[in-house]
């Protein structure tokens, strides 16, 4: 049965997904990076190491972000006029 305008909830609700999904990625990102430098900041001499984890960090969190757009672009083909 459903939702009696499940078309129309879909897409109020699919941009404000994807609009979470960036806040908190921004969020997530912003975070890795202070704590990256910060660390680098107390152990220079293992910067290497560190910069290494949060690039690798950063593009995981990045990716979750992406998904999120390409699931939204996916469930739009779903919202019929």
């Amino acid at each position: 049965m459903g939702f009696p305008n499940a078309s129309a909830a879909l897409a109020y609700a699919l941009p404000l997904a994807i609009g979470l999904a960036a806040i908190g990625s921004g969020i997530g990102l912003g975070l890795t990076g202070k704590g990256g430098l910060e660390a680098m900041g107390r152990q220079p001499e293992a910067a290497a190491k560190i910069q290494t984890a949060m690039i690798l960090g950063l593009a995981f969190s990045e990716a979750l972000t992406i998904y999120a757009f390409v699931t939204m672009f996916i469930l739009s083909g779903k919202i019929t006029g």
